[in-house]
């Protein structure tokens, strides 16, 4: 029977004298001074499952904790399991004791378990301590928008034609061996497709592109073809393995986006046409991700993030934001998502220009902010956003700021590109490490 937390395992040794050990002791008293975080991450845990029997399974706390550790040091699963049996800093921290060893897809299933939602909840909870009110309060904020990338290659018409033909008869082989009383008949282009994919990327002769072009889109539609009638072959099949049922919602979800791939690749190579962005499809195997055009015109392809950042350099919010939003829209929400954090508006804010708005100044005035401050004027006089110009000049380069914060976040924590797959994943991934930057900076603030 899974419970909330558990008591540390006898023979421990203590924490190490060393720095990240001091860290890591103050993170522990910060997490063990809100304990409803525990019942919040168990909560998680056994969603849809009894908790009345089987195995114990890892508690709500060891679950969070063993997810700060990875994020913290940029870990894999696999290194996670190492430095927990070698490390007694991490051994102390995580609460697994000296002597119990956790496996990595143990660690993996567990960890990824955690909904972005108990992340933020996590967040919310550990700034409404008391100890913590004493390093941040909310009074003077700054905000900042960039982009997370998804773990997807390039999006270039060739090659996500070739991702849908061997995905799609990847789970035709699968679906083959699984299902024995109906054949599933195809021919496996995955060779024929790669050879067009590569020539496509590697001729610089517009006939001879095209040429393969349409081959490829042939071969993309035979393999369509394929699994459309596979899906009706096995319709009728009363199937029990779950394994099966698997690969065959994920072959109808490939069959959908592989219409559109072939769809946008024809009007794009073959006609000529500009598909619009809302209509395209960057990846069959992260779906979800958005095309993010910046204004020196280089493009990415992940998620837009926009963060909230305190004085004392901590990330007070994160929205993760569908699509690609101007900044100039986000300004009066993230000061209204302040006031549901605080119970109030922040005393200060400053916007990086591109916030920067005559409405967005008479609303957040409006709202009870006293000082705004947007790096870049846009007609507005100094004497409408601030009390002085001294004012201002504190804002603007307590603005600037941002830039560190968010490039820490990026290298150190990992946040510069998202290897988790699905968009809820993704939610997750960029919650855990604010969360985890978040008790560092804290931790390092109280040891000063």
């Amino acid at each position: 029977m899974r419970q909330n937390s558990e008591k540390q395992l006898p023979m421990s040794k203590g924490w190490p004298d060393h720095d990240l050990s001091r860290e890591l002791c103050v993170i522990s008293e910060i997490l063990d001074s809100h304990p409803e975080i525990y019942d919040k991450v168990l909560g998680d845990l056994v969603q849809g499952k009894r908790t009345d029997r089987g195995a114990r399974g890892m508690s709500g706390e060891r679950a969070v904790r063993n997810a700060i550790l990875k994020r913290m040091h940029g870990l894999s699963y696999k290194e996670l399991r190492f430095h927990l049996v070698d490390s007694d800093s991490f051994k102390e921290f995580s609460r697994i004791g000296y002597k119990k060893k956790i496996g990595r897809s143990t660690l993996q299933d567990n960890i990824s378990k955690i909904s972005a939602g108990t992340w933020e909840y996590i967040n919310r909870v550990i700034f409404g301590g008391a100890g913590v009110k004493k390093v941040e309060q909310g009074r003077k904020v700054r905000g900042d928008c960039t982009v997370v990338e998804t773990h997807i290659h390039t999006p270039h018409d060739s090659g996500q034609l070739w991702d849908c033909v061997r995905v799609v008869s990847r789970l035709l082989v699968k679906l083959e061996q699984g299902i024995r009383d109906k054949k599933i008949r195809f021919h496996d282009h995955r060779r024929r497709a790669k050879k067009r994919y590569f020539t496509i990327m590697n001729t610089n002769n517009t006939k001879e592109r095209k040429k393969a072009y349409r081959d490829l889109i042939h071969v993309a539609k035979e393999t369509y073809a394929y699994g459309c009638k596979a899906l009706m072959t096995v319709e009728g099949i009363v199937i029990l393995d779950s394994k099966i049922e698997g690969y065959m919602r994920k072959l109808g979800e490939t069959l959908e986006l592989m219409a559109r791939v072939i769809d946008q690749t024809k009007r794009r190579v073959l006609n000529g046409e500009n598909v619009p962005v809302d209509e395209k499809v960057v990846s069959i195997l992260e779906p979800h991700t958005d095309i993010i055009v910046k204004k020196d015109n280089e493009v990415l392809f992940g998620h837009k993030i926009a963060l909230m950042i305190g004085k004392s350099s901590t990330i007070l919010d994160c929205m993760i934001l569908r699509g690609n939003p101007g900044d100039e829209s986000l300004a009066i929400k993230l000061v209204e998502r302040q006031k549901d954090i605080w119970g109030r508006v922040p005393r200060q804010t400053a916007f990086d220009g591109k916030f920067a708005s005559k409405n967005n100044l008479m609303n957040l005035k409006a709202m009870g902010v006293k000082d705004v401050c947007f790096s870049k004027k846009r007609g507005m006089k100094i004497s409408e956003m601030v009390k002085s110009s001294w004012v201002y000049k504190r804002l603007h380069r307590f603005r600037s700021g941002a830039e560190g914060c968010i490039s820490t976040l990026k290298r150190v924590f990992d946040l510069s590109r998202c290897n988790w797959r699905g968009m809820e994943a993704f939610e997750s991934y960029v919650w855990s490490g604010v969360v985890t930057y978040n008790l560092v900076v804290l931790a390092r603030h109280m040891l000063e």
